[in-house]
C-alpha cells in the first residue's frame, strides 16, 4: 500500500506537505509517493532526516491553481501534480490520493480521472465538524452535489456509514437527516422522500435533525444534498472562528482578564484543538474507485499527516470493495421490490 501527496496543492505547499510527509512516514510508517516539482520538493526534503527508503518523488511540470476552472483544468494540466496523483490511484499505483488544492479541481478529477463506482449514481464529500456530545460529526454530502435526488441521499448515508466505521472507528454510527423540523413528514419533497427510504435501510436512523442542534447533537452523520451541507459546515467553521476571536478579545481585555487566562491555558488549548480543522484531517470524496482525500486549503503539517492516516485506514478497511458490496445488494433490493 502507498498513498500518494499532491506535493503542490494547497496554500503552504509545498513546505506542509513535505513535513506532513515526514511525520507520517515516521510516525505510521507507510510509503508514500509525492508529485510536483522534483528540485523544490528535495530541498524540503532536505531539511529532515526520515527513512528516504519510504519517498518516491513524481516530478511534475504544472500547478492547478485555486482560479483555474476545474474540469479544464483536469483536462488541459496532465502534467499537474494532482492529476498525476489522481492518474496514480487509478492505475493502483497508489491507494489514495491527499491534496489540499482545489477543491473543484479534486472533485472533477476524482470523477473523471479515478473514476466513479460503478452503480453509484453521484459521489460524495464527507467532511467533519465537532461535535459537543460526540466529539465529531460527518456531513454528507458537504458541497459536491448542490442538486439532488432522494437516492442520491440513499447513497451517501450507506457509503458515509462504511466510512465511519472502517476509517473514524464507530461501531455503530448514528446517521440523521437534516431538515427544518424533527418531525417525521416535515421537510421539501427530496427529504420527506429520502426519510421513507432511510428508514427501511439497515441503518441506525434516528429520523431528521435541525441545523441548530448539529454541533450538540447525538448523531455521528448528518445525511443532505450539498448545498445545505456546505452551509453547514462554512457556518460551524465561522462559528468556530468567532468564539476562539471573542475569547481572546475579551481575556487580553483587562488586567484580570489576562491573570485569569494564565490559570485556563491549558482549557483554551484544549477548546482551540476541539475547534481546529486540523485535528481530523481531510474530507473523503466517497463513491469513486480509490481513496481521494480533500485536505484544507490552508492545511499545516499536521492536518497533512493526519489526512494520510486518513488515507491509510481507507485502504486498510477496504471501503471501496465495501461501496461495491452495498450497491450489489442494493440493486438487487431494487430488483425484488420491483417483481
Amino acid at each position: 500500500m502507498k498513498i500518494v501527496i499532491d506535493g503542490m496543492g494547497g496554500d503552504n505547499a509545498p513546505r506542509s506537505n513535505v513535513e506532513g510527509a515526514v511525520k507520517a512516514i515516521k510516525e505510521y510508517g507507510v510509503e508514500l509517493i509525492i508529485t510536483g516539482d522534483k528540485e523544490l520538493l528535495e530541498n524540503e526534503f532536505s531539511n529532515y532526516e526520515f527513512d528516504r527508503s519510504k519517498l518516491e518523488i513524481v516530478h511534475t511540470t504544472e500547478i492547478i491553481e485555486n482560479e483555474d476552472k476545474p474540469v479544464k483544468a483536469i483536462r488541459s494540466k496532465k502534467d499537474s501534480s494532482m492529476v498525476v496523483a489522481l492518474n496514480l490511484v487509478k492505475q493502483g499505483k497508489a491507494s489514495a490520493i491527499v491534496s489540499a488544492g482545489s477543491t473543484g479541481a479534486l472533485l472533477a478529477g476524482g470523477l473523471f480521472v479515478v473514476g466513479r463506482i460503478k452503480g453509484i449514481d453521484r459521489p460524495c464529500l464527507c467532511p467533519v465538524i465537532p461535535n459537543v456530545a460526540r466529539g465529531m460529526t460527518l456531513i454528507a454530502d458537504g458541497g459536491a452535489n448542490v442538486d439532488c435526488k432522494p437516492r442520491n441521499l440513499v447513497e451517501f448515508a450507506a457509503m458515509s456509514n462504511i466510512y465511519a466505521k472502517k476509517v473514524l472507528d464507530m461501531e455503530s454510527p448514528k446517521l440523521a437527516l437534516a431538515n427544518i423540523g424533527t418531525e417525521e413528514g416535515k421537510g421539501n419533497d427530496l427529504t420527506k422522500k429520502a426519510y421513507e427510504e432511510l428508514k427501511n435501510l439497515d441503518l441506525n436512523f434516528i429520523g431528521n435533525m435541525e441545523a441548530r442542534d448539529v454541533i450538540n447533537a447525538y448523531t455521528d452523520i448528518i445525511v443532505c444534498d450539498g448545498f445545505t451541507g456546505n452551509m453547514l459546515l462554512k457556518s460551524a467553521e465561522g462559528v468556530a472562528m468567532s468564539v476562539m476571536k471573542l475569547i481572546k478579545e475579551t481575556l487580553l481585555s483587562s488586567t484580570k482578564g489576562k491573570i485569569g487566562a494564565m490559570f485556563i491555558k491549558d482549557d483554551l488549548r484544549q477548546l482551540k484543538s476541539f475547534m481546529d480543522y486540523a485535528e481530523y484531517g481531510g474530507a473523503p470524496l466517497l463513491g469513486v474507485n480509490g481513496g481521494v482525500i480533500k485536505a484544507h486549503g490552508s492545511s499545516n503539517s499536521k492536518a497533512i499527516k493526519n489526512a494520510i492516516n486518513q488515507g491509510i485506514k481507507f485502504a486498510e478497511g477496504n471501503v471501496v470493495e465495501d461501496i461495491k458490496e452495498f450497491v450489489k445488494n442494493f440493486e438487487s433490493k431494487v430488483e425484488d421490490e420491483k417483481e
